[in-house]
């Protein structure tokens, strides 16, 4: 089946979905927030050793909640986690969220990367930024958004290279739209080797990834494995995305494309879900097609959640700028 990509590329041509980006250039990290035009079914999936979340257990089909309105993608390790505050604070201000007794509750599940030690001045006060960050990025959110060295992936890093956030989108067969938003901070590494070529390069569309394929002949250090630890020993890891659709989804349904989107961490970034990363995938689902998927659709629809998430990683590393003090070069530095 021929993969056609959506007309920005990016997780947002999923109607129903917008996403904000917020970046401290000092501090060298940032936050990432998709906003839900309505509240859009939602799920988890944890795979990666040292996850770092909050309202996740909600997230579990058998509990009460179905949707959420809003997720957050940040830096900063557990300090990160307050960025969804600053997005709770904007959409409650729009009255936005879970009526509960005549009180609006902003539902904003959240997981963050470990970037606290990637050049950047830490040494921020009292208080950590990702609060007024999370604000931001929901005040700045649109159907565009830039990638690479931005929002969550500003500080971020792979194996040997500079990361970034990054996204794609597909459009199956039946028209459904799936799109995929990650912040690439992996442990591994996300090409062949010490070469250019990404291990996503069978997955690309158009060249938007630079268009080289895979390496031919492989190279002789093809399965070596390299990770922070082989570069530089520090646990500054974790890949943290968000795949969503516009087909109508339950919260099982929804964990199950959560569940599929990983293997496109596996596709793109070896290794992936190791003890040192806190690998995590949302599901979304808007239901903004207004139709269910039958069940060979859903199969298809669990394929492209993989390839499209592949995509989305080779894409954050490649559109990664340089700043000071960066402990990686950037991917496009390289000969």
């Amino acid at each position: 089946m021929a993969i056609a990509a959506g007309p920005r590329n990016l997780i947002t041509d999923v109607a129903g979905l917008s996403v904000g980006n917020a970046s401290d250039d000092k501090v060298k990290s940032g936050t990432t927030v998709v906003l839900c035009d309505t509240a859009a079914t939602a799920a988890v999936q944890v795979l990666g050793g040292a996850p770092g979340t909050r309202e996740t257990d909600l997230l579990a089909p058998h509990n009460t909640v179905e949707a959420v309105d809003a997720v957050v993608l940040s830096g900063g390790s557990a300090f990160g986690l307050d960025a969804a505050s600053g997005v709770q604070a904007a959409l409650r201000e729009r009255g936005i969220g879970f009526e509960v007794g005549g009180q609006r509750i902003p539902i904003v599940p959240a997981a963050i990367l470990f970037d606290m030690l990637n050049g950047g001045d830490k040494e921020w006060g009292r208080y950590a930024p990702y609060r007024e960050l999370g604000y931001a990025a929901a005040q700045s959110a649109s159907r565009s958004f830039a990638l690479g060295s931005i929002g969550a992936g500003a500080g971020a890093t792979v194996a040997g290279l500079k990361g970034g956030l990054g996204s794609a989108s597909s459009i199956i067969a039946g028209g459904a739209t799936i799109g995929a938003l990650v912040a690439v901070n992996a442990l591994g590494s996300v090409t062949v080797g010490k070469s250019r070529h990404f291990w996503a390069a069978p997955f690309e569309v158009g060249g938007e990834f630079g268009g080289l394929g895979l390496p031919h002949p492989f190279p002789a250090d093809a399965t070596t494995i390299r990770t922070k630890f082989s570069e530089r020993p520090a646990p500054v890891n974790t890949t943290i995305g968000v795949i969503a659709t516009d087909l109508i989804l339950s919260k099982a349904q929804a964990k199950r494309l959560a569940i599929a989107a990983h293997d496109g961490f596996a596709r793109a970034i070896w290794p992936s879900h190791t003890p040192f990363d806190g690998d995590l995938v949302f599901a979304l689902a808007t239901g903004a097609s207004n139709r269910l998927p039958e069940t060979a659709e859903f199969i298809d629809l669990c394929a492209i959640a993989a390839s499209t998430m592949a995509r989305a990683i080779a894409r954050g590393v490649h559109a990664a700028t340089p700043a000071a003090n960066d402990p990686f070069p950037v991917w496009k530095s390289l000969s």
